[in-house]
């Protein structure tokens, strides 16, 4: 990946994206796989980016309770994940650390366990081929023996899985490099004008040129979208997250709250707080967290915190992703969504090709912002 920090990287190319976190470059890595000379326009290390607060889950149970569309797009991306992780590491020798063995949703009551429970028949009954189980306590102890006895039960489905978001950037930022990618570090996308046929992108050390642009920016997808005669209405969601030291092998399955990684660091989280664009932490939803990470797994109790932090993810009003190409502006397309490794192999391998001249995958057709406006 050619990294321009000198000022004289040629200014023109097929396709700009803005936003150098998990959509926008697995997007790029997409597009420049496909033979696209594309340009990735990221901001400042101290810029809010969503991949901060991401948890690594490749999850699919429970989605699309409101829109069958997003349970099917994401169980479409978890069937991809495995080829899209042996791609990588074969372009790469990076390992993102997939592994599905399915993924357990912890309820710590008789309720949510019912609740969990009507919301996956409800969508098995529209698509016969989401799987899942209900496990009462004593079956939740021959998947984790480690889980708590005061736990009312679990639901499981084998389409969940995890990977490592750290390594998947890294190994995506090394792909697009290998076919060709030019990575600008420090170039936030300042304007953009569209012209006759392309787009001038103004950024912070100076202007491009592309016949495509795409605004994969997270939170300042707001920004850019009116430039490009779209709309991106979304807001911060904060999540803060722990992560313990490392220890013993005892949850091979992820979960919404707790996740081990290969390392044997435990990261514990799943908090949502409508905060503005305040990052930080706080007493009261950190000691939460660990109240339920400890009556989920009583030996936790004793781990040693190591490491703290707060970020800020992305959220639409209905919690569904975007991706959109203007209709007054052919060419600038709209990608905005908060599952950025579970919809990773997805973006690679159907949104990339659609931006680089496909037709619009049927599959995408509800997830258009103009649904807000209607």
């Amino acid at each position: 990946m050619h990294v321009d920090r000198a000022h004289n990287t040629p200014r023109r190319f097929d396709i700009v994206v803005a936003g150098g976190g998990l959509v926008g470059m697995v997007i790029a890595y997409g597009l420049a796989r496909a033979g696209q000379r594309v340009a990735v326009c990221d901001g400042a290390d101290s810029a809010h980016r969503a991949a901060r607060g991401n948890f690594g889950l490749v999850w699919v149970q429970g989605k699309g309770g409101s829109c069958l569309p997003y349970a099917q797009w994401s169980r479409e991306s978890s069937e991809r994940w495995s080829a899209f992780a042996t791609q990588l590491k074969c372009e790469t020798g990076i390992d993102a650390g997939f592994e599905r063995p399915g993924g357990i949703e912890l309820c710590e009551t008789a309720e949510q366990l019912e609740a969990g429970r009507q919301l996956l028949q409800s969508i098995h009954a529209q698509d016969a081929s989401l799987d899942y189980e209900v496990l009462d306590i004593d079956a939740l102890k021959a998947h984790v023996p480690s889980a708590s006895d005061e736990l009312a039960g679990a639901l499981y489905s084998p389409h969940d899985g995890h990977a490592n978001p750290l390594y998947t950037l890294r190994a995506m930022q090394q792909a697009f490099a290998s076919h060709g990618g030019t990575y600008l570090p420090h170039n936030e996308v300042r304007e953009i004008r569209p012209r006759a046929g392309r787009f001038e992108i103004d950024t912070t050390r100076g202007t491009l040129e592309a016949g495509r642009v795409v605004l994969a920016a997270d939170l300042d997808n707001k920004r850019l979208a009116p430039m490009v005669g779209m709309n991106a209405p979304i807001t911060p969601l904060r999540g803060q997250i722990m992560v313990t030291e490392r220890l013993a092998p005892f949850l091979d399955y992820p979960t919404l709250v707790v996740r081990q990684t290969r390392e044997g660091s435990v990261l514990l989280g799943d908090s949502a707080e409508q905060v503005g664009f305040d990052d930080g932490q706080t007493r009261a939803v950190m000691a939460d967290i660990a109240r339920r990470a400890r009556t989920a797994f009583p030996a936790l109790a004793h781990a040693r915190i190591v490491r703290a932090w707060g970020a800020l993810r992305i959220m639409t009003p209905d919690g569904l992703p975007v991706y959109e190409e203007s209709a007054a502006h052919p060419g600038a397309f709209l990608a905005i969504c908060h599952s950025g490794v579970t919809l990773a192999a997805a973006h690679a391998d159907i949104i990339a090709p659609w931006i680089a001249g496909g037709a619009q995958p049927v599959i995408l057709h509800p997830f258009v912002a103009t649904r807000f406006s209607n």
